[in-house]
């Protein structure tokens, strides 16, 4: 393996490793949650989370935690695993996509819908209720998306 080869692995996997710390505390947020609530959440358990500071902060995590999951995974992972698999990384976002889910690492539309519900997300959705807990319940549905990209890539690389 060549310096370059050797950066690049090292790169994928500090990116996973950051990844994973935002799963964990992801999914450690959505357990505290379940806790209280059952999954997924209606008005009622909604309610009861903006009214404890303690379970708002979790709900807060779930959301900061996805969006960040998302940003490293789309910005930083995906260009780095292709870069250590000797391909051209200078060229639009969907051909990337393109060329992961034809390494089996993800599916195209099932990333542009993680990735819409991130775009929601940065929008002011704390007026509308019944918004912020489609979101949450999104997030939980979507999460287990997030890991199997994760997965597939430590699989690939045998990590």
């Amino acid at each position: 393996m060549g310096n370059k080869t050797l950066v690049y692995k090292a790169k994928v996997t500090q990116n996973i490793d950051e990844s994973l710390k935002h799963l964990q505390r992801l999914n450690n947020a959505f357990e505290e949650l379940n806790k209280h609530y059952p999954l997924p959440f209606d008005q009622k358990s909604y309610q009861s989370i903006l009214a404890s500071n303690q379970n708002l902060a979790y709900s807060d995590q779930v959301i900061y935690r996805f969006s960040k999951l998302q940003d490293v995974m789309g910005a930083k992972l995906f260009k780095a695993l292709l870069l250590y698999q000797g391909e051209n990384i200078d060229r639009p976002f969907l051909d990337i996509l393109n060329s992961l889910e034809r390494m089996n690492i993800i599916d195209v539309e099932e990333w542009f819908e993680i990735r819409d519900l991130r775009n929601e997300i940065a929008h002011d959705y704390e007026d509308n209720e019944q918004i912020a807990i489609e979101i949450l319940n999104s997030i939980y549905e979507l999460k287990q998306e997030l890991e199997n990209i994760i997965n597939n890539i430590q699989k690939m690389l045998k990590l």
